[in-house]
């Protein structure tokens, strides 16, 4: 294959263009640390929102942190109203907290966008304009005070809430116009959640439309492999590629990613003794940025994952799936028989969340009109409160 050109976008150079995608309670300075020891790109905190950074919540502080060694560092952002992301924004520059910020526009979760948030924000074509252009606004403006060059703002988003109301054409557009430094697509609907094949075609149609501007496309959606994100590349002509779920339990992902990118061949995935390493080293990795309570009761939700395709027992998943402490944990992985190889299968299967097809909850007539009204924004910022804090 053929090596992947860098991708050259508001002032970063990822010459691995792969963005570890922001997860909630999965990207936090010890998984991400776990995938730059692994390979190459940019990773991407988790998702924090502009309110409670505003407020400066203890929590989102801590989520908005980075390792000394960590750079370039990427924040994703959520907020529903322009003067609070605004804020949120300045904040991140004039603190020297990032080096780049993406803006969450694609959550799917019911408790955000039944109060016309996430996902169902970028049908309001003109609160999603204000909301991406007060944030481009205020990076520049507080990067010039600074002397320092504009931040990057970006954008995810998906195909819109389902088949028939699908926005992402215009509000990449939109996105585009304001300034934004590329435009990340996942290539599923709200409606789809995570369920069912990702639309690559839908990738293909927004770099066409988005060519004219010189934005970048990144696409998001069913990366699994190295190859799979090769061919998406090819296929679509998107500048580079977002990865979440492929990369659940399997943090080498990224060197092999790195690999297909540079046109090597991709190494095998580790056999049993060597994920059994992997999974101590999250747990560490977790213990020293929690407390080992808190770092092992967070690990327990990875264990599934990195054990995906091998043969462990029922008690002993169990058991792994209640640990307290590093000790505890070394007693069990000790017993797991490390004599196994990677299952191909299993590197290629669906993981994390995989829940499909079912109406997106929105507030009453939210898609009677693309305009928001003021009753609407009333409701709307019930939807970061609902996630206040992170």
């Amino acid at each position: 294959m053929p090596a992947v050109a860098p991708l050259i976008a508001g002032g970063l150079t990822l010459n691995t263009p792969v963005v570890l995608a922001p997860m909630a309670g999965i990207t936090n300075r010890a998984f991400r640390r776990l995938c730059r020891e692994s390979g190459a790109g940019l990773y991407v905190s988790e998702m924090i929102t502009s309110r409670a950074l505003v407020e400066r919540n203890e929590n989102t502080l801590v989520m908005a942190s980075f390792e000394p060694d960590e750079s370039p560092r990427s924040v994703q952002l959520y907020g529903v109203d322009p003067g609070t992301v605004a804020a949120a924004v300045r904040i991140l520059v004039s603190e020297d907290r990032a080096d780049h910020i993406d803006l969450n526009m694609g959550c799917p979760v019911p408790k955000v966008t039944r109060k016309g948030g996430g996902a169902a924000l970028p049908w309001k074509r003109d609160l999603f304009a204000d909301l991406i252009g007060a944030a481009v606004t205020a990076s520049r403006e507080e990067s010039a005070k600074r002397g320092i060059e504009p931040l990057p703002v970006t954008v995810k988003m998906r195909m819109g809430i389902d088949d028939e109301h699908l926005t992402y054409l215009d509000a990449g557009r939109i996105a585009a116009n304001a300034g934004v430094a590329w435009v990340a697509l996942h290539a599923r609907t709200a409606s789809q959640l995570y369920g069912g094949q990702a639309d690559w075609s839908a990738i293909s149609r927004l770099v066409d439309h988005l060519a004219p501007t010189g934005v970048p496309v990144l696409g998001n959606g069913d990366i699994w492999t190295g190859h799979d994100a090769v061919s998406m590349i090819q296929q679509t002509g998107c500048a580079g590629v977002v990865v979440g779920r492929g990369c659940l339990g399997r943090p080498w992902l990224f060197g092999q990613l790195a690999q297909a990118m540079r046109g090597e061949p991709i190494a095998c995935d580790p056999n049993l003794a060597e994920v059994v390493v992997v999974m101590r080293r999250h747990a560490e990795l977790l213990s020293d940025l929690y407390g080992e309570d808190k770092g092992c009761r967070d690990f327990r939700k990875h264990v599934a994952w990195y054990l995906k395709g091998f043969s462990v027992g029922s008690t002993l998943r169990r058991e792994l799936g209640l640990t307290t402490s590093l000790a505890e944990l070394d007693g069990l992985l000790s017993q797991i028989d490390i004599d196994q190889e990677y299952s191909v299968e299993a590197a290629q299967r669906p993981r994390g969340r995989t829940s499909g097809q079912r109406a997106v909850s929105l507030p009453d007539g939210w898609l009677n009109s693309q305009a928001i009204a003021s009753s609407e924004s009333e409701i709307l910022q019930e939807a970061e409160l609902s996630v206040s804090g992170g």
